[in-house]
């Protein structure tokens, strides 16, 4: 079954427009390369929570918002291959620079899951 990247990060509104573009130019690399799908969702409604939220997984700060992401790839070994090539691109190494970073990469949450349900 595929195999789900997901991602939660905090995005300055000032550099939203600046992310966006970065983030079509990506998704054009990871999808050359095999993923199947690429997304970016920005929040809309995801308010603070009691103990847990959105906002506070990536402890949102004033002027940003949360963004929710996710690559879809074939499998496990496909998304292992891809993102080798992926980081390997020279197309990637601006977007790599921490001062070309158009977010707070340390507050990102993001991992790899297994999907077991697809309806």
């Amino acid at each position: 079954m595929a195999y789900v990247d997901g991602f939660v990060i905090p995005v300055r509104k000032e550099k939203l427009e600046a992310y966006l573009d970065m983030s079509r130019q990506c998704a054009a690399i990871w999808r050359e390369f095999g993923a199947t799908e690429f997304r970016e969702c920005v929040a809309d409604d995801v308010k603070p929570g009691k103990l847990t939220s959105f906002p506070q997984s990536v402890n949102l700060q004033e002027g940003e918002v949360v963004i929710f992401s996710w690559i879809i790839y074939p499998s496990r070994a496909k998304r292992d291959e891809v993102n080798d090539k992926v980081m390997n691109d020279p197309r990637m190494a601006e977007f790599m620079k921490p001062e070309n970073m158009v977010f707070d990469g340390k507050r990102m949450i993001f991992g790899g899951f297994e999907m077991v349900v697809d309806s």
